[in-house]
This record gives structure tokens, C-alpha cells and sequence, in this order.
């Protein structure tokens, strides 16, 4: 049974099976897959170990979501939460790895072994919860950006922590690489996001340009130049992850990315689905009647532990309840980068084959618990809303002194990015009552200096649209692009009776029915208004033909006067 073929068809017809099972009883898709991985290895329909498709082709997804995302992402807006991010995700690891030793030491295992294993509990899936987020069309919202962030800076760690467990020299060693791994690592990192970002300025535009008329050649293109980047990160030292994300951030600026992403993304949901049997797999049941309570306590500290600890940690850092929990939630859970770290302690000699087992069964329970968990967030949030908001504190972000009483009669506008930056400007100079809500840092400390009434928080969060007293406001203007938080909206203003007009945008037409049908008075769909305008200038030049004279002119004066810290 180890014709490709043969495996393919296992593998992909039991997860199909399994998918539509799992899709009608409204649960992610990794699920189906996951336990799809456990009866392969369970039933013994092929030998796994010698599996061409399982050992190659699940690192192939993981790269195609990697690069993806790095398009995808905004990374300027990833920087505002920097602070944030570092204090949190360092702290995290140290706090979870430190604690997990001591309880792990305390079941009997060794030291060396103890601190392997607390290592290991300590790092979440990027991959898990990037695939997540584009299912719930979260990736762009607040908790999604900070998920994204700490995860991205997990895997980096993940990686000075494989270095520094890998290298047996010592300081007193003559070479820099050798004698001092870290920071080699930092100067390796420095380089190849240097070389990225050179590469993309001088060549990948001009590249892309000149094989941008033919779709399959830019397809190709692009592929080509993941693997290359890939492969140069692989060779400098660094994962799979790193290099197909920085090989997706060169090419986010590029005009030419929506069409790569198209292309892209239908491979991506196909490797993807393999890398996730190939995680189930890893479940030895020769071991687990032997170790079940073992399995379960070390499930039960990456699904409430770890959460618990980042719920303290983004309380501190001035994070509201709202965010706090979806942070937390989103990586509760054991990364696959923990069975990397546990194998390199098995080749050292230093955790026996019984502890790879443990950690890869509680690592593909706690997959399971966290996906569904996830899904079901909304609701599990409302249950344990009032416990998580005791590690709520004031951030200095929020406007408290807003009093909600006060505002009447008023236009909300939420999100004051370029759309809303220009709704914004534009109610400030008819003289209008106005507040915005934000979760951009930066965008918050502008409005401030600009002396409109803001407040930063998500959409999300029911608490924060309290304190827009929607009930009473005349208007309220979402340039949210997503439609779940935008019908959340929607429904709330219908529990408020709120007569207010609302406008929302969607970024497709089906989106934008449902929002009508969910009672929206107006709905934003950019290139529809895009084209609109196109038809209406097209208009007025066919009718008296002097519409475009000194045109470019006119517009650049437009655009120059534009707000840049809203454009």
C-alpha cells in the first residue's frame, strides 16, 4: 500500500467523509481531519513512516499558508501592537515553560526532560490559527492581528530555542556561529529580511511586470519565487514558516498579488488538509491506555492554563475582556513546533519515545478541543464574560472621560482608516456630532491630537458599542470589511431599537444582500462604487468631451490633501 495513489485516495476520501460529517454538525474542518489522521494510523489502512505523501507534501500547505498570509497582512499595522506583542508573547513562553517544568517535574519525569516538555507546552500553531481566522473571516480584526503577531514571534523564538538546544559547542569555541547561536540568528534574521526587502524593491517588481500577461506565467513566477526564498531561508538556518511569510511580505505591495492569491489559495486548502492527517498520525495508541491521565493533564494546561496566563498578560497590557479572550482562546492549544522540539530531544537521548507520544496525543486532543472552542467563541464568551473582565484594567487608549449619556443625536463611525478617515473629516466640517471607534493605536493617538471624540476598542465587543449609545445616535457608518462583525452590528441595533441609518460596507455583492436583508440602509462595495463613478466620467467626457482637460492635475490636488494619518 504504498503506492502514492493508493494513499492519496485513503487519505482525501476518509477526510471527505469526515468533512461533510464534521460540516453538517457545524464544526471546523480540521476536526475531520485530524481524527481522519488518527484512524490511518489506528486501522493501518498504509505504513505511515514510509508515506511519500505524509512525509513531503503537509509542508507544502504549511508554506502556502505562510506565504499567503504574508500577503495578506499589514504589517504596519502588526508594528503598532510591537510592544505588545514582545512583552506578551516572551513573557508567555517564559511563564508557561517555567510553570509546565515545575508540574511536569512533579509527575516524575526528569529535569532535562521536565524543561523539554515545558518548552514544548509553551508554543501554539500558527498554522492551526491562521486557517481559523480565514474561516471565520477574522484575520483582520483586532485579536486577529494579535494572534498573528505573537504567533509570528513564537515562531522565531521556536527557532533561537532549536538553535540553542541543537548546539553542543561551547562559548569557548572559535567560531561566532558555533560559540554564540543567538546571535547569529539575530544577524541571519537582519540579513534575510534585508535581502527581501532589496529583492523586492529592484527586482520582483520589474519580474512580475514582465510576465504579468500571461496568468499562468505569473502563477509560476510566483511559486518559484516561495520555493527560492523558502529555500534560501532553509539554508540560512531558518523554518519553512519564516521563509514562505517573508517570502509573501516582498510581494504585499505588488499589484499583482490579489491575482497570485486566487491562484494560490485552492493548493493552499489542498496541502493543508494533508499536513493536518499527517498531525493525526502522530497518535500512538500503544502508549495511551498506559498514559491517558498524563495526555489529559497536559491537554488541560495548553487549553485553560496557557489561556488563563495570556488573559492576565493583555489585562495588564491594557487590553479590553473582549480581546483578551479571543487572544487567548485562539492559542489554546499545543503547535506542531512542539513535537520538533521534543524530537531533538529524543536524538539527544534526553526524552524517551513515551514523551513524544504524550506530547503528540495531547497536542492533536488539544487541537481538537481548541478548533471547536474557537468556533464556538461567541458563545463561550458570553458565558465567562464577568470573570475574564477582573483582569480587565484602563489602557491609555480609552477615552473614559465619554460620557454615553451625553452623546445624542450623533453620527458613529467605526474604523477611521482612509474611507473613514474622510467621513470623519468631512462630519468635522459640517459641524456634526461625531465619536470613532478604533482598535488602531496610532489611529486613536491621531484623532486625539485632532480633538474628536474616540474610542479604542473592536466592534466586536458589546461592551464598547454600549458606550456609543447606538440607541440614540442619527447615523452610524461601519467601514468594517467584516461582514460577520458588520451583521453583529446589525442584529444589536435591532435588540436596541435603534432608529438610527446605518452604513456598512461589504466587499462582494452577495455580502452586501445579507447585509441589506439583515437591515442595513446602505452598503459600501468599493468596486462597485469604483465602477459607477468610472461609468458616470466616462459619461460626462463622451457628452461634452472636456471632463479629462487638466484632470491629473485636479486630482493629485485632491489627493494631496488628503489626511495622511488617515489615508
Amino acid at each position: 500500500m504504498n503506492n502514492i495513489f493508493v494513499q492519496l485516495a485513503t487519505i482525501l476520501g476518509l477526510s471527505s467523509v469526515l468533512g461533510f460529517v464534521t460540516y453538517k454538525l457545524k464544526l471546523p474542518l480540521v476536526i475531520a481531519y485530524l481524527v481522519g489522521g488518527v484512524l490511518i494510523s489506528l486501522v493501518g489502512f498504509f505504513d505511515v513512516g514510509e508515506s511519500i505523501v505524509l512525509e513531503f507534501l503537509p509542508e507544502i500547505g504549511i508554506a502556502f499558508v505562510l506565504f499567503l498570509v504574508g500577503m495578506e497582512l499589514d504589517l504596519r499595522e502588526i508594528r503598532s501592537f510591537g510592544r505588545q506583542i514582545l512583552l506578551a508573547g516572551i513573557l508567555q513562553i517564559l511563564i508557561t515553560t517555567i510553570l509546565g517544568t515545575f508540574i511536569v517535574q512533579s509527575f516524575g519525569f526528569s529535569l532535562a526532560e521536565s524543561i523539554y516538555l515545558g518548552i514544548g507546552l509553551s508554543f501554539s500553531s500558527t498554522i492551526v490559527v491562521i486557517k481559523m481566522l480565514l474561516e471565520k473571516k477574522d484575520l483582520k480584526s483586532l485579536y486577529g492581528k494579535l494572534s498573528i503577531g505573537i504567533l509570528l514571534l513564537e515562531d522565531l523564538l521556536a527557532v533561537v530555542l532549536l538553535l540553542g538546544l541543537t548546539s553542543t559547542t561551547s562559548l569557548l569555541g572559535t567560531g561566532l556561529t558555533q560559540a554564540f547561536p543567538i546571535l547569529a540568528f539575530m544577524g541571519k534574521v537582519l540579513v534575510l529580511f534585508s535581502i527581501a526587502l532589496i529583492l523586492n524593491h529592484y527586482i520582483l517588481g520589474a519580474l512580475f511586470k514582465a510576465v504579468s500577461e500571461s496568468t499562468e506565467l505569473l502563477f509560476l513566477t510566483a511559486l518559484a519565487w516561495c520555493f527560492v526564498f523558502i529555500s534560501l531561508a532553509i539554508f540560512m538556518g531558518f523554518s519553512v514558516v519564516i521563509g514562505a511569510f517573508l517570502a509573501g511580505v516582498a510581494l504585499a505591495s505588488s499589484p499583482y498579488h490579489f491575482q497570485i492569491q486566487g491562484k494560490v489559495k485552492p493548493m493552499r486548502d489542498f496541502f493543508v488538509a494533508l499536513f493536518f492527517v499527517y498531525l493525526g498520525t502522530k497518535v500512538n495508541f500503544g502508549y495511551i491506555t498506559q498514559t491517558y491521565w498524563l495526555i489529559l493533564i497536559f491537554t488541560a494546561y495548553a487549553v485553560v492554563v496557557k489561556p488563563a496566563i495570556f488573559v492576565l498578560l493583555l489585562g495588564t497590557l491594557g487590553f479590553r475582556k473582549h480581546t483578551m479572550f479571543h487572544v487567548a482562546i485562539n492559542l489554546s492549544h499545543i503547535s506542531e513546533f512542539s513535537l520538533i522540539i521534543l524530537l531533538v530531544g529524543l536524538d539527544a537521548g534526553v526524552v524517551g519515545p513515551q514523551t513524544l507520544t504524550i506530547i503528540a496525543s495531547s497536542g492533536v486532543l488539544s487541537l481538537i478541543i481548541s478548533s471547536v472552542s474557537i468556533s464556538k467563541a461567541s458563545q463561550i464568551y458570553r458565558i465567562v464574560t464577568n470573570w475574564i473582565g477582573f483582569f480587565e484594567r484602563k489602557s491609555v487608549y480609552r477615552v473614559d472621560n465619554i460620557k454615553s449619556y451625553e452623546l445624542e443625536d450623533h453620527v458613529v463611525v467605526i474604523g477611521a482608516h482612509r474611507v473613514g478617515g474622510e467621513i470623519v473629516k468631512f462630519l468635522r466640517k459640517e459641524k456634526r456630532p461625531l465619536i470613532v471607534l478604533d482598535f488602531n493605536p496610532h489611529q486613536v493617538e491621531s484623532l486625539l491630537g485632532e480633538q474628536v471624540q474616540v474610542i479604542y476598542g473592536d466592534m466586536g465587543d458589546p461592551e464598547v458599542l454600549d458606550i456609543l449609545n447606538l440607541d440614540k445616535a442619527k447615523m452610524i457608518i461601519s467601514t468594517a470589511q467584516d461582514v460577520s462583525d458588520n451583521k453583529t452590528l446589525l442584529e444589536d441595533l435591532k435588540i436596541r431599537h435603534s432608529d438610527a441609518k446605518v452604513i456598512v460596507r461589504a466587499e462582494t455583492i452577495k455580502d452586501a444582500q445579507g447585509l441589506y436583508k439583515a437591515g442595513a440602509d446602505f452598503v459600501i462595495i468599493p468596486e462597485v462604487m469604483a465602477g459607477d463613478l468610472l461609468a458616470d466620467t466616462l459619461k460626462d467626457h463622451l457628452n461634452d468631451g472636456d471632463y479629462f482637460k487638466d484632470r491629473p492635475r485636479i486630482e493629485m490636488e485632491k489627493l494631496s490633501r488628503k489626511t495622511l494619518a488617515w489615508g
